[in-house]
C-alpha cells in the first residue's frame, strides 16, 4: 500500500496543469456503516461552450481510484482533469464510496485466491451501491443542482473503473441494488481508465445493450489485468476480454485504446487522453453514432509513469 501512496503522489507532481481546484459545491448523500457519502458538483466554467452542434454536453460522474483502500472524491491529482472538463463546457460530479478493502488482509496465492476474489467482489458491490445512491440523489435534486439525470456519463479509474463497469452492467441487467434508481434510468455512456468486471456467475451478460463505452488500458497492467482470468465460478474480465468476448460479438458500441509499454499508469492519464475522450463524448455520446474503435497505441504523448508499475502484491502488502 505504501508504494501505491508514493505512486499517486508522484503522479500529482507530473500533472499537466496547475493543481487549482475548480469552483464546486458539496452535498451530503447518505450515511453508511463505515462513513458518510458525499458528492461534489463542478458546474461548467462560466463562458464555456456547453453544447456541441446544438446538443447539450453531459455531466461526467467520476468514481476515484485507489485499490479500494485509499482515495477520496476530492484528491488533488484529479483537479487538472476536472478543470479541463469544466473549461470545455462539461459538468463534473465526483462521488464517494466505501473503501471495501481498507484494513483487509489480502493474499493472492493459490490457497487464498477465492477469498481475495470474494473480498474484491464485495468491495465492488458496495461501491456500486454507493454510486447508485449518488445517482438517486442527483435525480431527486436535479432542478436545484442544474443537472439533467438523463444526460450523465459515468467514469472511473482503477478501482473506480471497476465500479463504473459493474454499475453499467447492473443498470442493463437489474439487481437488488438497482431498486433505488428511478425506473428506466440509464447512463448516456461510460469511460473506464484501467477497469474490469469481477463476476461470480460466469461471463457478464447484458439484458439490454449498454451505452457507448470508452476503455483505456495498458497492455502490461499488473494491477488490473487487461485480459480474462477465470477460476471456478469466478471470473475477471479486463478491458480487452470485455471487448473480445462480449462487446464485439454482441455489436455493442465501444472505443478501446490499448497502450503498448504502459502498465497501471493509464489509470491516472485522464488529461493526456483528453483527445480520445473528446471524440468519444462528441461522436458516440452526444451525436449517438455507433462508431467502434479498437486501437493499439504506442503514443509518446502519453508519459510512461514507472511509479505506477504496480502488482497486486505491491498494492496490498
Amino acid at each position: 500500500m505504501r508504494k501505491l501512496f508514493i505512486a499517486l503522489l508522484l503522479f500529482a507532481g507530473v500533472a499537466l496543469s496547475a493543481q487549482t481546484r475548480p469552483p464546486y459545491e458539496t452535498h451530503f448523500v447518505v450515511s453508511r456503516d463505515t462513513c458518510d457519502i458525499f458528492l461534489d458538483i463542478y458546474p461548467p466554467a462560466p463562458g464555456s461552450q456547453t453544447t456541441f452542434e446544438g446538443i447539450q454536453k453531459p455531466y461526467i460522474m467520476y468514481v476515484f481510484g485507489g485499490g479500494f483502500i485509499i482515495g477520496s472524491r476530492d484528491d488533488s491529482y484529479m483537479f487538472p482533469w476536472f478543470d479541463l472538463l469544466t473549461k470545455e463546457g462539461y459538468g463534473v460530479i465526483s462521488v464517494d464510496y466505501r473503501l471495501g478493502l481498507k484494513g483487509r488482509n489480502m493474499k493472492f496465492d493459490l490457497f487464498h485466491l477465492l477469498d481475495a476474489a470474494d473480498k474484491t467482489k464485495h468491495a465492488v458491490d458496495i461501491g456500486v451501491e454507493d454510486v447508485f445512491a449518488c445517482v438517486r440523489y442527483v435525480c431527486d435534486h436535479a432542478e436545484e443542482l442544474g443537472v439533467d439525470p438523463s444526460n450523465m456519463v459515468l467514469s472511473g479509474s482503477s478501482a473506480g473503473a471497476m465500479i463504473t463497469l459493474s454499475t453499467i452492467l447492473e443498470t442493463c441487467s437489474p439487481t437488488v441494488r438497482t431498486a433505488v434508481l428511478p425506473e428506466g434510468f440509464r447512463f448516456k455512456g461510460a469511460m473506464s481508465f484501467a477497469g474490469a468486471i469481477m463476476s461470480d456467475s460466469g461471463t457478464p451478460s447484458y439484458e439490454v445493450a449498454p451505452p457507448p463505452q470508452l476503455l483505456f488500458h495498458g497492455c502490461e497492467d499488473g494491477a488490473v489485468n487487461c485480459f480474462k482470468r477465470t477460476f471456478g465460478r469466478w471470473g475477471f474480465w479486463g478491458s480487452f476480454s470485455l471487448v473480445e468476448d462480449i462487446y464485439s460479438k454482441k455489436g455493442y458500441t465501444y472505443s478501446l485504446y490499448r497502450y503498448v509499454g504502459h502498465s497501471h499508469d493509464i489509470a491516472a492519464h485522464m488529461v493526456a487522453t483528453w483527445n480520445e475522450q473528446k471524440r468519444f463524448l462528441e461522436v458516440n455520446v452526444m451525436k449517438g453514432l455507433p462508431l467502434v474503435i479498437d486501437c493499439t497505441l504506442d503514443d509518446p504523448m502519453v508519459p510512461r509513469l514507472q511509479s505506477l508499475t504496480l502488482s497486486l502484491s505491491d498494492i496490498y502488502q
